[in-house]
C-alpha cells in the first residue's frame, strides 16, 4: 500500500503545473483627466488628475501589466493585464501623458488607448493633429478610433465615413495602424458589428463586465468596459481591478 501511494506521489511531481494563464481580463474606461468646474450628470464622465494618478500608482504597485489592443494576444500571458482606455479625444488627456511619464520605471511601462473622434481632432477642448503624432510616437499610447462624428451607429445608413474614412484619417496622422473601434455611447448590433468587421480588427462596447473568452462567434466585436467616474475611490478602483 505504501509503494502504491508513493508511486501516485511520484507521478503526481511528474505531471506538469496546471497552466497559469489569466482566464478574463479588464478593460477600462476613462473620459476626461481633469478638475470637474461645470454642473450636472456629466461630472462623472471627469476623473481629477490626482485620482488618476493615485489609480495608476496603485497598478504599478500591485504588479499590473498596461497593455492596448495591438498587444491583444499579450493578456494570457503577462502578469494581472489592463487596459486603460480613453473616450473622445479631449485636450486634457495630456495630462495622462504627464502622469506616465511621472509613473514609469525599469519594470512598469504605463500605456494607455485613445479612442478619437476623428472629425473633432483639433477642435478646442480636443488633441490636435500634432497632439496625437506626439502622443503616438511617445510609445505611452495608441490611437484608436471613436468614429468620425460620434453618431449612435445602430440609426445610420452611412458607414463608409464614420469607419472607414476616421481609420483612415487617424493613420495617415499618426502613421501607425488603426484597428480598434469604440462604439459611441456603447450602442451596437449586429448590422453594426458587420461594419465594423470590414476595417477593424476589435469592437469596444460598455458592457459592464470583465473580458472572458467564450468562443463565441465575432466576440472581439463585443469587448465589454468598466467606467472609472469623478466618484470611484482608491478603494473602489481597487475592489474593481482585483
Amino acid at each position: 500500500m505504501k509503494k502504491y501511494l508513493l508511486l501516485i506521489f511520484l507521478l503526481f511531481l511528474l505531471l506538469p503545473a496546471p497552466a497559469s494563464a489569466q482566464d478574463k481580463v479588464l478593460i477600462l474606461v476613462y473620459h476626461s483627466i481633469a478638475e470637474y468646474k461645470g454642473s450636472g450628470s456629466s461630472k462623472e464622465l471627469y476623473v481629477t488628475p490626482q485620482n488618476f494618478e493615485k489609480q495608476m500608482t496603485y497598478l504599478r504597485d500591485h504588479g499590473f501589466t498596461l497593455l492596448t489592443f495591438e498587444r491583444w494576444g499579450d493578456w494570457k500571458k503577462v502578469n494581472k493585464p489592463v487596459f486603460i482606455t480613453l473616450d473622445d479625444g479631449y485636450k486634457n488627456n495630456e495630462n495622462v501623458y504627464q502622469i506616465f511619464q511621472k509613473l514609469t520605471t525599469n519594470q512598469f511601462k504605463p500605456t494607455a488607448t485613445l479612442f478619437v473622434i476623428s472629425d473633432f481632432i483639433g477642435r478646442t477642448n480636443r488633441l490636435s493633429a500634432a497632439d496625437l503624432k506626439r502622443l503616438a510616437e511617445s510609445g505611452y499610447f495608441s490611437v484608436q478610433s471613436h468614429t468620425a462624428t460620434h453618431p449612435d451607429l445602430t440609426k445610420i445608413t452611412d458607414f463608409k465615413h464614420e469607419l472607414k474614412d476616421s481609420k483612415d484619417k487617424i493613420e495617415k496622422i499618426t502613421g501607425r495602424p488603426v484597428i480598434a473601434l469604440s462604439y459611441p455611447y456603447g450602442n451596437f448590433n449586429k448590422k453594426v458589428v458587420e461594419e465594423t468587421k470590414k476595417y477593424y480588427q476589435f469592437g469596444i462596447t460598455t458592457t459592464p463586465e470583465p473580458f472572458s473568452e467564450q468562443g463565441i462567434k465575432d466576440e472581439l466585436y463585443y469587448i465589454p468596459r468598466i467606467y472609472v467616474k469623478y466618484s470611484t475611490t482608491l478603494k473602489d478602483f481597487a475592489k474593481i481591478v482585483e
